[in-house]
């Protein structure tokens, strides 16, 4: 039985980790699935939902106006969420009548989005943050893919300033969106993409949903775009940067809130897992989006069922060895991750993998407890974070 589980483990880690990424890649090579692209200018709406974003609503105003598209076909909603200090008045004076502010109470992220939408005219929605700040280019490049009628939604592409501050779980972390964006190019060679970042995305406005308050908007809206039968592509031109200043304890309550909401994403959409109506896509997302977020409980099972098999071969002591190092490298990489030292690879990588696993154990918990992230403190991505949680730290 020993021998059994470290097997069973061991090989859903091994897909999940280099059998996927590999399959994605192969797939992108040997079945393309070319779209068209156009210089095209459909009107376009931003839509921005902000919660006291006093610090970076003008520059995300003043850095949309400045962006490379024609005037009379962009239009620009900001929805402050109950913001207090002042995010609606920088806004006006930032935008002047380039921008409309709807000045909300506090109603949450979902409902807020959702009279900003009401508002937008645009045939296409852009969604971004108010950190987020667009390249020139970034919505001339998001909208040319909607020449191709078949495409329904436009990821951006995320990128970390490079001047960024923060500890070992920054590195990890850029470590992380490095691999997702080379998995983004794949899927979208061959298909669709799982999802988008909250940072910079687009849909036809007629196939954004009505958003729930205990999902993350961005993939639930992606994978909407699926389930009505479109695309959603990855251009990786169009980008939006940020800066990213996140502690260990700020990437790990972050971490358990997508992990969250992106599992309840999935379960609300579950036809999205039936191969027969969606094909490879289903796979995709359950490799991609859900395997590696339950991977801490094979990871479990493989480190004791290697320890107790420790005498009983070479392989297994390797294995378990190799795990004892890894997870070393990674507890020091955590508990030194104001250290300069701990920024190195060799620490930030594996503390960053620790991390992200030990947040998916609670994660998994809260789902099952129902648990509800429902309300919404200004962060690095614009996240939902519980109303118990009363630091205010930023996501």
């Amino acid at each position: 039985m020993k021998r059994k589980l470290f097997w069973a483990s061991g090989i859903t880690l091994a897909y999940a980790y280099l059998g996927f990424p590999a399959l994605v890649l192969l797939r992108a090579a040997l079945r393309p699935r070319p779209y068209h692209e156009a210089d095209i200018e459909p009107s376009v709406t931003v839509v921005i939902a902000a919660h006291n974003e006093a610090r970076v609503i003008q520059d995300k105003v003043t850095n949309l106006a400045a962006v490379d598209y024609p005037a009379d076909r962009l239009e620009i909603v900001i929805a402050s969420d109950g913001s207090d200090d002042g995010t609606p008045r920088l806004a006006r004076e930032a935008g002047g009548n380039r921008v409309h502010v709807l000045d909300l109470p506090r109603v949450g992220k979902a409902a807020a989005l959702k009279q900003a939408l009401a508002k937008a005219t645009g045939e296409v929605i852009v969604f971004s943050d108010a950190n987020s700040m667009f390249d020139p280019n970034a919505i001339r490049v998001l909208v040319r893919p909607f020449a191709d009628p078949e495409v329904g939604g436009v990821a951006g592409n995320q990128v970390y300033s490079r001047s960024a501050g923060g500890d070992s779980s920054t590195l990890g972390e850029r470590g992380y969106w490095d691999l997702d964006r080379l998995l983004k190019v794949a899927q979208s060679k061959s298909g669709s993409v799982t999802g988008a970042t909250g940072a910079i995305y687009a849909v036809r406005s007629a196939l954004v949903d009505e958003i729930r308050d205990d999902v993350n908007d961005d993939f639930f809206i992606s994978l909407g775009v699926i389930a009505r039968g479109y695309r959603l592509v990855f251009a990786p031109g169009a980008v939006a940067y940020e800066d990213v200043t996140a502690s260990v304890a700020e990437t790990f309550a972050r971490r358990v809130r997508v992990m969250v909401r992106g599992l309840r994403c999935v379960a609300v959409q579950p036809r999205l897992l039936d191969p027969r109506r969606h094909g490879f896509f289903s796979v995709q997302l359950v490799s991609h989006k859900v395997v590696p977020r339950l991977a801490a409980f094979p990871l479990a099972v493989l480190a004791v069922s290697s320890a107790l098999l420790f005498r009983r071969g070479k392989m297994y002591r390797t294995a378990a060895a190799g795990q004892a190092a890894f997870y070393g490298l990674g507890l020091v990489g955590i508990a030194f991750a104001r250290r300069p030292w701990s920024r190195r690879k060799l620490l930030a990588l594996p503390a960053f993998f620790c991390l992200v696993n030990a947040a998916s154990v609670v994660a998994v918990w809260h789902l099952l407890s129902g648990k509800s992230f429902a309300r919404w403190q200004p962060g690095r991505r614009g996240e939902e974070v519980s109303g118990r949680d009363r630091r205010g730290r930023p996501d």
